[in-house]
């Protein structure tokens, strides 16, 4: 169980459009009281209608006190945040992307004595982006990184290349959690003392839906084999956090615990 007396981390599983936004504005400041929450991240690249994010809400969740944020295949999807990705100074993009993209992979944070490095990882299986290898790109990374606290979102497709990676990183990072899949998974644990993995968080969005989009345009879309425009549920009976947390231990730095959050609310103000 996380206490007052371990440094406290909560990631936010992908933020899918408004009903994301929305549960989260509700909810978000019980839950970091109810688990004394001391730091927050949270995946915003589907919290603009599913795609991407924008400007207005990259300041919106900011105001919402979420500390810092992660990405992925998404990042890119609107235009108007292209020209001022400069300012987005608590954001990390995929880090193996190539290096003309705008943002940075890799920043850091300081909160309560500690010094947190936030990295931003894209999977290259069934990815329809060629990255550059994410092992190779941590082995380099790696060697430059200073922190107390080295947090990984590792946006990929597939369990295994997920899981692959969590053993690569054993006693090298705190926490590696996976994101791009919205379903959350079973498998958290510790891998050591110094490491904490899971192969996805999850997402906060529409209960009611295929990973956060209309299902009835998801069912079209495999029958018909035709093109289709996902969106998120507009008015969903109930949504869903989907989160994990870990406890850190304030001399060692070592991981004391490592525990999930999935809650289906109902959204009786629809």
């Amino acid at each position: 169980m996380l206490t007052k007396d371990t440094f406290n981390i909560l990631c936010l599983g992908d933020i899918v459009g408004a009903p994301g936004r929305d549960i989260l504005q509700h909810e978000l400041e019980g839950i970091r009281n109810e688990f004394h929450i001391d730091f927050v991240i949270a995946n915003i690249e589907n919290s603009a209608s599913g795609f991407g994010f924008s400007n207005k809400l990259y300041h919106e969740f900011i105001h919402m006190k979420m500390d810092a944020f992660t990405s992925g295949n998404h990042v890119y999807a609107k235009r108007e945040v292209m020209d001022k990705f400069d300012i987005y100074d608590r954001l990390v993009r995929p880090v193996n992307f190539p290096d003309s993209h705008p943002g940075k992979g890799v920043r850091y944070f300081e909160k309560d004595g500690k010094r947190i490095a936030l990295i931003n990882l894209i999977g290259r299986v069934f990815m329809t982006q060629m990255p550059y290898c994410p092992f190779e790109t941590m082995d380099k990374l790696l060697g430059e990184i200073e922190a107390d606290i080295i947090i990984v979102d590792f946006h990929a497709e597939t369990t295994s290349e997920k899981q692959a990676l969590g053993w690569y990183l054993k006693d090298r990072v705190s926490l590696i959690f996976g994101t791009h899949t919205h379903v959350q998974t079973n498998d958290y644990r510790r891998l050591s003392n110094k490491t904490a993995y899971i192969s996805d968080i999850g997402m906060c969005g529409a209960f009611d839906s295929v990973i956060g989009m209309d299902a009835t345009i998801s069912i079209d879309k495999f029958i018909h084999q035709l093109p289709a425009r996902h969106q998120p549920v507009r008015h969903p009976e109930q949504s869903v956090i989907g989160a994990v947390m870990i406890g850190v231990d304030p001399k060692t730095n070592h991981i004391k615990t490592i525990e999930t959050i999935h809650r289906v609310y109902n959204n009786e103000r629809n």
